[in-house]
């Protein structure tokens, strides 16, 4: 079967947006193609810096015919319906025509009408030019002379040439024609821009491939990142040490360069008294370029690696110097913004109200950094107001939840008036990545307690779901209180996420609230926190997501999760216990009877029977009962005695006991006894049963 090849190549592509684009480009395509009635075996997508290129394996050379059946009119209708309906049915005469007949409507004519199939080149050529004039770049751009004309081609940087080849194996390829903004499918590309500029003809995916390797440009982009990640680590360790790997600065690089040539440079060592998530962000950030540190160190060396798209002459000498002149300038501006933040800020005598206001001590650069914050007025959200006005929030809900976490409020409160004064210093300015990470290390710098410090690092935890929580009690604190407050301020200003829409990540805020709680074993009473039932219920949508994620059945978290629950600690307890009990033999045996009972019951309220709160010992008459009876007072007592204690094990312990008494209740007993009395003092045992059970879970919810 044949195969096809298809090149689009343009001046360089932003790295970021080339993967998308390839897997955009080989869905479009693949997709008008079925639409179209072809089959394919395979289809994989590549791309480089100035390219993106599919290779579609086992292609139909034709689509199939169709078969289609036209209703038409009555045999007895006008004749202008009927013509009507031989144009529509691209008929010349209604002999040709079928007559069909319908019990109710009489008789009236099909056509039968096959649509021929199409050659698979003919379909590519009339898909191809739709697809590329409305190809979904997300800024794409004009260029040449014709661009000012209305509905000329726009891509995302100017297209030069279109490579469309089809055939298979066994017989010479062809070109499929078709035109798009001026430029005309063909079968000549061109390798790398300076190595191998001349013209490179194709036929097949293969030769394709491996001419472009002989002109200097590796196609496969996974294949290029190997290359860079191999070629990195041996020239660290050639020079005594390892290469700080970083995935997404690879995948950037590798959409940077279709023939990578790796390169060690260097840098003053004086710049290492920079911290190295400075040192880090600048190298990358500006140059796009890898550290390096000695093995097992911490700290980083005066090494970075460089990745260059061309081979030079002189072994790269002259692109290691130019890189090396950038990096340092870039490096000389980071030590600047890292020694100006140590400094004292020149107008003092204009934050005193501020200092005041948050206890602050102005002989300290972090302090006044969090002063400037609040006397600037910085806008946190336009109905939620400053960042100043949002410290002090989170400063009274840190104290209330103190007590809760058992911590010392007055380094709670510390942590929370320095946790945002990193926002005003120039090296989280020029990197906002690093707020809280430069706060931790000015707040060391002068001297405050290492937890506070610490705090201030770690309050924005967890920033997603393999990120870790606070690991100290000031951090867990101050970090439960910024989620907090974030999420009780845009649900009062009616800020919800909807839909997949979540613009201020709120569900990962209500998400770290419950890692934190649970994993730090926090009991936290949420509806006081929260104050609001609705996010009360937005927090149970969350914890369900989280413990289903975790492993734990739907029905099992449904059965313990009431509207009230506001413990989510609790609710978490609860599930791991219910999930143990009912996966043994005993809670199996004790759900089929509880369910039974519970049905039971269930039908009689329908009918509206008001079942009793009390059994009465007096009417319980046969042995069965008597038992069930006695099992359910003990059970029920033992069970709420291990729930009050939060022993949930112990209370399913509990509630198994009931396994055999329930059996022999609905084996020897009736319970629509036709004494009114002994029939309600029954129905009355079934619902201490419910009752019993309910202490933990509601074992109707449960499957099973």
């Amino acid at each position: 079967m044949p195969d096809l090849l298809l090149e689009l190549r343009s001046e360089e592509i932003p790295a970021r947006m080339q993967r998308k684009a390839a897997g955009d480009l080989k869905k479009l395509l693949t997709d008008a193609l079925v639409e179209a009635g072809l089959t394919y075996e395979g289809a994989r997508e590549y791309w480089t810096p100035r390219r993106l290129t599919l290779d579609i394996r086992g292609l139909n050379a034709r689509s199939s015919d169709v078969r289609e059946d036209i209703k038409g009119p009555a045999t007895s209708a006008p004749e202008q319906a009927i013509q009507g309906f031989l144009r529509k049915a691209g008929l010349t005469s209604i002999s040709e025509a079928h007559v069909h007949s319908d019990p109710k409507k009489g008789d009236f004519y099909v056509a039968h009408v096959v649509k021929p199939g199409r050659p698979a080149d003919e379909i590519v050529a009339g898909v191809m030019p739709g697809i590329i004039r409305n190809f979904p770049w997300p800024k794409p751009m004009r260029s040449g002379a014709g661009s000012a004309k209305p509905g000329s081609l726009q891509w995302v940087r100017p297209l030069q040439s279109i490579v469309c080849t089809f055939g298979s194996e066994t017989e010479e390829t062809r070109v499929v024609p078709f035109e798009v903004g001026g430029i005309v499918a063909g079968n000549v590309t061109y390798g790398h821009r300076f190595h191998a500029p001349e013209a490179i003809t194709v036929r097949r995916f293969e030769d394709y491939v491996s001419n472009l390797e002989k002109a200097k440009v590796v196609l496969d982009a996974e294949r290029r990142k190997q290359i860079i990640a191999t070629d990195a680590a041996n020239i660290a360790f050639a020079n005594g040490l390892e290469l700080v790997e970083d995935e997404g600065l690879l995948e950037e690089v590798s959409g940077l360069v279709e023939w990578p040539q790796v390169l060690m440079g260097t840098f003053e060592e004086e710049f290492l008294a920079i911290p190295s998530e400075i040192i880090r962000l600048t190298i990358k950030t500006n140059q796009k370029c890898f550290v390096t540190r000695r093995p097992g160190a911490e700290t980083l060396s005066n090494h970075f690696i460089l990745v260059s798209n061309i081979e030079a002459k002189d072994g790269g000498k002259e692109i290691v110097h130019g890189n090396g002149k950038v990096v340092r300038a870039r490096l000389s501006d980071a030590k600047h913004f890292w020694l100006r933040d140590q400094g004292n800020l020149p107008d003092l005598e204009t934050l005193e109200a501020s200092a005041a206001k948050f206890n602050l001590d102005l002989a300290k650069p972090l302090d006044q950094r969090m002063a400037k914050l609040d006397a600037l007025n910085v806008t946190f959200h336009a109905k939620l107001g400053t960042q100043g006005a949002r410290v002090e929030r989170i400063r009274m809900l840190a104290a209330e939840l103190a007590p809760v976490v058992g911590v010392d409020p007055v380094l709670v409160d510390r942590a929370v008036v320095l946790a945002k004064a990193d926002l005003r210093t120039e090296a989280v300015g020029e990197f906002p990545e690093l707020q809280g990470i430069m706060g931790r290390k000015y707040a060391v710098l002068q001297g405050e307690d290492a937890a506070v410090a610490e705090a201030i690092e770690d309050h924005y935890k967890p920033q997603g779901p393999s990120d870790r929580v606070p690991s100290g009690k000031v951090g867990l604190t101050v970090a439960l209180a910024d989620k907090l407050d974030t999420l009780i301020g845009f649900w009062a200003i009616d800020e919800k996420p909807t839909g997949s829409k979540d613009p201020y990540a709120l569900r990962r805020a209500a998400l770290g609230v419950i890692r934190m709680l649970l994993e730090k074993n926090v009991r936290l009473p949420l509806a006081s926190a929260a104050k609001d039932p609705d996010l009360v219920a937005f927090f149970h949508d969350r914890l369900k997501v989280y413990l289903r994620d975790m492993g734990a059945r739907h029905d099992l978290i449904d059965a313990v999760l009431t509207p009230e629950a506001d413990d989510l600690l609790m609710v978490a307890r609860r599930v791991e216990a219910l999930t143990a009990f009912i996966t043994s033999e005993e809670g199996q045996n004790l759900l089929a009877g509880t369910k039974r009972a519970t049905q039971l019951l269930a039908a009689e309220e329908k009918k509206g029977t008001v079942v009793d709160g009390a059994v009465s010992p007096a009417l319980l008459l046969l042995d069965a009962e008597k038992a069930l009876y006695a099992a359910v007072e003990s059970a029920s007592k033992d069970a709420a005695a291990a729930v009050a204690k939060e022993d949930f094990r112990s209370a399913m312990e509990a509630l198994s006991t009931l396994r055999a008494p329930v059996d022999q209740f609905f084996t020897d007993v009736l319970v629509n006894d036709e004494d009114p009395a002994i029939r309600a003092n029954r129905l009355a045992l079934l619902a201490a049963i419910r009752s019993a059970t309910g202490t933990v879970a509601d074992f109707s919810k449960i499957s099973g």
